[in-house]
């Protein structure tokens, strides 16, 4: 008696749940064969869209980990198993979570940000959070700079991408301004044509762009010259230093007196 009580719950439970099992399986079959097709269309499209290959394998996993999470909570769903107390858990623990990866998270960001943005690529001469240098990585959490006196300097991208970024670079010319500071005794026309001079003489100053040379200020104690030359942005710092130095000799030589002297 007690066995045929037993045959006629397992008969039961067959007939209850067994449908739902089977439907669950199926449905798991074919979610798993569409995830596998869509991760390879996926992949495919991301590369037509030249999307950057560091943020590739990030979009990648997450979507298809979303989908396989999704497809889990559908065929337990279907098989009838309860997902409150699950439901609750996975919540209390993102929140959890979110709290202590706060910074990490507002990096993480920041970075797929940048990314698809693209405020500086590697390789530009980037200005942000006081640091001055050349991008030689872009991670999801951080940028790696290198700065002219060989430093490496790590960011995080969180607070790079919350700031004012300044990318020498991008324009692919930058000019160059200084000032010279003369008495009122100087000749203008022997100064003015001395800086020319120099200008013409230097490399890598880009001659067809609109160089300048002309009085910018009169001052109680003398004149102010301004000089603006255009250049690449890597040759910066060399021009510079080499004008510098040209116009200084080339003033002395022609005996123009100088502050101070």
């Amino acid at each position: 008696m007690k066995l045929d009580k037993f045959y006629d719950k397992v008969y039961d439970w067959i007939l209850n749940i067994g449908p739902k099992i089977i439907i669950g399986i199926v449905i798991l079959l074919i979610g798993l064969w569409l995830i596998r097709i869509l991760r390879s269309r996926l992949r495919d499209r991301m590369n037509k869209k030249k999307i950057n290959s560091s943020l590739q394998p990030f979009i990648l996993s997450l979507t298809i980990t979303s989908l396989y999470v999704m497809l889990i909570i559908l065929v337990m769903n279907i098989i009838g198993f309860q997902l409150t107390i699950f439901t609750a858990v996975i919540g209390a623990f993102g929140v959890a979570a979110g709290l202590a990866l706060s910074g990490t998270l507002q990096n993480f960001a920041g970075g797929v940000l940048i990314l698809l943005l693209k405020p500086f690529e590697i390789d530009d001469n980037i200005t942000a959070q006081g640091q001055n240098g050349i991008v030689t990585s872009i991670q999801i959490f951080y940028t790696v700079l290198i700065t002219a006196d060989n430093k490496t300097v790590i960011i995080p991208n969180g607070k790079l991408f919350n700031e004012v970024i300044v990318n020498v670079t991008r324009e692919g010319r930058r000019r160059l301004d200084f000032e010279i500071k003369l008495v009122y005794a100087a000749n203008i026309d022997q100064v003015t044509k001395i800086i020319w001079d120099a200008i013409k003489s230097t490399d890598n100053v880009i001659p067809d762009a609109v160089n300048r040379v002309g009085i910018d200020a009169l001052e109680v104690d003398g004149i102010k010259f301004l000089v603006n030359v255009w250049v690449n942005p890597a040759d910066f710092l060399t021009v510079k230093l080499t004008l510098h130095e040209k116009i200084i000799k080339n003033l002395v030589t022609a005996g123009v007196k100088l502050p101070g002297t």
